[in-house]
């Protein structure tokens, strides 16, 4: 019954070989990829306005300036990803960038600072949603909390049910957002300029300036608007996930998302000067103030306020493509848990997913999804990994050094030195709003992910069957009754349970089903060297499950076997001392006892091998 429930909630399972058809063209990749960039632009102005309003009037005209600055800045990183998907197309971004051509450490702080990015974009970006909607809806207020965890939950439900299916749904109130800011930002111009209509101001502008003109504090007004920027490096990291030729409509992507950041971030906020929109806690959005100064709160406005808080909505989707891909390439490095490597029923990684939403939602209830409270820790972490991916790509372009290399050094160089320029100021200016607390966690995410390798490492080199002579192992041991030994693959463990189970038996069956058809020929050219009589069953299963077709052909022997016959399933388990090692691992073994204690002519043994015991030395 729970099986037909999550098949209707999330989708039939897909095949491995219907991966091809689950990736983004353009027009669909545009409308996932952009959904976080975009989205900024509905705070962006705000936040900056937030810091410089106590200038009075004066405001608005440094709003100007600090417009044009992060603007120029989204131009340079522009063409520094352009540079990193031509030279990575395996996708990885700037953690890939800095591992490779910096050091392991640096990629590592780059990854980290990505994955603080993702989780926060969640937790902002729907937090900024509701708000859009309080902003038309004020009744709605004490209910925000509970409103934004439901947001993060059908978002959750939505992406497991694949990426193509997720971004037909999201592409349409993307694009409605689009076209309806281009449309405002048109209108409201057209109706300044031309119609000479100048609405009054709905509220109150200080005259008189509470703090200085400073150096500081234009860059604390910087440092709030640069999460307008947060989201351009999602195409960077997300390149395999898009349809053949994957560079090519990646850099198409990178430009239009670059096109539009430009013209709907910089539209909103000359609009803010001209019609004088005030930020205020607590109140009416920036946005929602220029909607109602240019339509009223006519059928536009409404328009425009459901269309920001469905894209606000859709921002979290490009996390959702983002963090699982970044996980999922951190976790083929082994600096993350396996699980994060694995495809779902609907081939999205689905504990990627999961996990974000969970985090997500832990922030969401801490920071009582105050938007303001958490943009201060937003842009710090994206910025760490934009610095380290430009730098990485200079000495990227050194090594390699083909044609034009110079040309493309200088511009990640220069791209390089902006965003370290950018991030001392971000993390000094926002540090007390509670950068520190990023601060303090990517230190923490670099050991703990220095510390899952360690495990990874020490697991391998204790499973590792390359010392041993396989025509010297001696598998010719009498048996009594069948005996079952599921195997994924040809290990210590593995060999050592298939040694035990021949000397209870003679008649052995190695099960292997297999998720990979690569894997599964492999296990079978490993198995030739070995000299045995041990008959070997592969299985092909193309929707990634695992126990339930190991379950199925278990039973089926058992089924066959006659009355006076036992079948013994010997299961392989390593074991580890460390404290936190079985949580790293799948505990696959345990589903696989407690399915089959239930067939009373199955007798289930585990096979401990226990990894401290041949190991000591590589401590």
């Amino acid at each position: 019954m729970l099986t037909k429930f999550l098949d209707v909630l999330l989708g039939e399972p897909l095949a491995n070989e219907q991966g091809c058809h689950e990736k983004y063209n353009i027009p669909f990749g545009l409308a996932i990829m952009a959904s976080d960039a975009i989205s900024s632009v509905a705070y962006a102005a705000q936040e900056i306005l937030f810091v410089l309003i106590v200038l009075g009037v004066a405001a608005y005209q440094w709003l100007t300036w600090t417009s044009f600055l992060i603007i120029g800045l989204l131009i340079i990183l522009t063409i520094s990803y352009i540079q990193i998907i031509r030279a990575y197309p395996q996708g990885g971004g700037a953690y890939k960038v800095a591992k490779e051509n910096i050091g392991t450490k640096a990629g590592l702080a780059a990854g980290a600072g990505l994955i603080i990015s993702y989780i926060l974009t969640v937790a902002v970006s729907a937090s900024a949603g509701a708000d859009a909607i309080i902003s038309a809806f004020s009744d709605l207020a004490p209910y925000k909390v509970l409103f934004v965890l439901i947001i993060i939950t059908v978002l959750t439900i939505l992406n497991l049910r694949g990426i193509s299916e997720s971004s037909k749904i999201f592409a349409i109130p993307t694009y409605i957002f689009i076209f309806s800011m281009i449309f405002m930002i048109a209108y409201g111009l057209f109706k300044y300029f031309i119609l000479n209509i100048h609405p009054e101001p709905m509220y109150t502008i200080p005259t008189q300036a509470t703090e200085n003109l400073s150096i500081f504090l234009i860059l604390r007004a910087f440092s709030s608007g640069c999460s307008a920027l947060t989201g351009v490096e999602a195409v960077s990291n997300s390149v395999p996930n898009f349809k053949e030729p994957s560079q090519r409509s990646a850099k198409i992507v990178m430009i239009l998302l670059a096109a539009l950041i430009f013209f709907i971030f910089g539209g909103t906020s000359i609009l803010a000067i001209f019609y004088t929109a005030v930020p205020i806690n607590n109140g009416p959005t920036v946005i929602s103030q220029i909607a109602s100064a240019i339509f009223g709160n006519g059928f536009m406005y409404y328009v425009i306020q459901f269309s920001t808080a469905v894209i606000l909505l859709m921002a979290c989707n490009t996390a959702y493509t983002g963090f699982p891909m970044l996980m999922y390439i951190v976790g083929k490095d082994g600096f993350a848990p396996r699980q994060f490597t694995l495809r779902g029923k609907r081939l999205s990684f689905s504990f990627g997913i999961v996990a974000l939403s969970l985090i997500a939602c832990l922030l969401v209830i801490a920071f009582k999804a105050d938007t303001h409270r958490l943009i201060p820790l937003y842009a710090v972490g994206v910025f760490i990994s934009f610095n380290l991916g430009q730098f990485g790509m200079v000495n990227h372009w050194r090594k390699e050094r083909d044609k034009g290399w110079v040309k493309r050094a200088i511009i990640n160089g220069f791209g390089g030195l902006v965003t370290s320029i950018t991030t001392i100021i971000i993390l000094v200016e926002k540090f007390s709003e509670g950068a520190f607390v990023v601060a303090i966690l990517i230190p923490i995410i670099i050991l703990a992910q220095l510390r899952i390798k360690k495990h990874y490492d020490k697991v391998a080199s204790c499973l590792s069957i390359s010392q041993i002579d396989l025509k010297k192992v001696n598998l010719r041991r009498k048996y009594t009754h069948i005996v079952v030994v599921p195997i994924a693959s040809l290990n210590r463990a593995t060999i050592g349970a298939l040694e035990y189970a021949q000397s209870i038996s003679e008649n052995v069956i190695a099960l292997n089903i297999s998720t990979d058809k690569e894997a599964m020929e492999k296990l079978k050219q490993r198995w030739s060297e070995l000299d045995t009589d041990i008959l070997l069953v592969t299985r092909y299963s193309p929707f990634r499950a695992v126990v339930t077709p190991l379950l199925k052909n278990i039973e089926l022997i058992a089924n066959s076997a006659a009355k006076n016959e036992k079948i013994t399933v010997i299961v392989p388990q390593f074991v580890t001392n460390e404290r936190f090692g079985e949580v790293l691992h799948n505990h696959t073994s345990f589903f696989i006892r407690e399915t089959l204690l239930k067939n009373d002519n199955i007798i289930v043994s585990t096979f401990p091998y226990h990894l401290v015991d041949e190991c000591a030395c590589t401590e």
